[in-house]
């Protein structure tokens, strides 16, 4: 986790570095959140628990550019969490995530612009099925999400912003090992990749519900065009951070996803715990 924190920050330097000619048309913020959770159960607890610890960190980047009318907005998104369970000898992984994002746009009137969308998502670590670890479900690029496309983006602010991609492409990539006794999200036996072309629609909104209190919300929509038409594949995260001070926060993070290449079921996770922030 260590290798990855430092990998994170050293790219995002990388990036400041590289603007700084340009420094008043960019408008950068970072956020590294640490979460801690803890339950603990002397014997005589009748309630019944077990004993367990758990945490998780994230990188928030954001390195938007605008000048005249044109805007690029660019977002990096790492996450990676640990448990550890009493009476289990490994660690259990509860989050896992590295995206990125770009959009540029072009304005063509008020709060409309011309746009080119380009997403990238994977994982850092093994996942299994289950807490033995001895069924490797997924791994570091597989899978992978490729995605890009043209369209037309509403954006009132930083804060408020709607992207509409009638024709995105996009690549799923595996691992040939989770593909030689059948297919594996959506890609089929003996394959390492699938192309789809469809529409897609990302929208992003992010609010003070109260003093101190923020709530952000993704959603990523989409329809493949040339499979299931009918099915669309739904991607929501919901964060609400409450600030204790400048350092301490309390947070939650919920997901649901829907993707039947993946699992015909909705899948979702949470995480909640007491935080430890920096900007930077």
């Amino acid at each position: 986790m260590k290798k990855i924190i430092a990998s994170a920050l050293l790219l995002c330097s990388i990036i400041s570095y590289s603007q700084e000619k340009e420094e008043s048309n960019w408008k950068k913020e970072g956020v590294f959140t640490l979460l801690f959770n803890q339950s603990a159960f002397n014997n005589d607890w009748q309630g019944g628990g077990v004993n367990n610890i758990a945490t998780n960190g994230s990188i928030n980047y954001d390195f938007n550019y605008k000048k005249d009318n044109v805007v690029w907005d660019n977002k990096i998104m790492l996450a990676y969490g640990l448990t550890k369970i009493d009476g289990y000898d490994n660690f259990q992984k509860t989050d896992d995530k590295f995206e990125f994002s770009s959009l540029y746009g072009k304005q063509s009137g008020k709060y409309w612009f011309y746009s080119a969308y380009a997403n990238f998502k994977t994982q850092f670590a093994d996942g299994y099925k289950s807490s033995a670890q001895i069924d490797k479900i997924s791994t570091f690029f597989s899978p992978a999400y490729l995605q890009i496309g043209p369209g037309m983006l509403w954006k009132k602010s930083d804060n408020l912003k709607i992207n509409i991609t009638p024709a995105s492409s996009r690549a799923i990539f595996v691992n040939s090992e989770f593909t030689e006794d059948g297919s594996a999200f959506g890609v089929d036996q003996g394959e390492t990749s699938r192309f789809e072309l469809g529409a897609n629609v990302s929208a992003y909104y992010k609010t003070n519900i109260v003093q101190n209190v923020s709530i952000q919300n993704t959603l990523n929509l989409y329809a493949n065009y040339l499979e299931n038409l009918g099915n669309v594949d739904i991607d929501y995260t919901l964060s609400i951070a409450m600030k204790i001070n400048s350092f301490l926060s309390a947070n939650i993070i919920a997901q649901a996803i829907y993707d039947d290449n993946a699992i015909a079921k909705v899948q979702v996770r949470e995480v909640f715990g007491l935080g430890f922030n920096y900007k930077f």
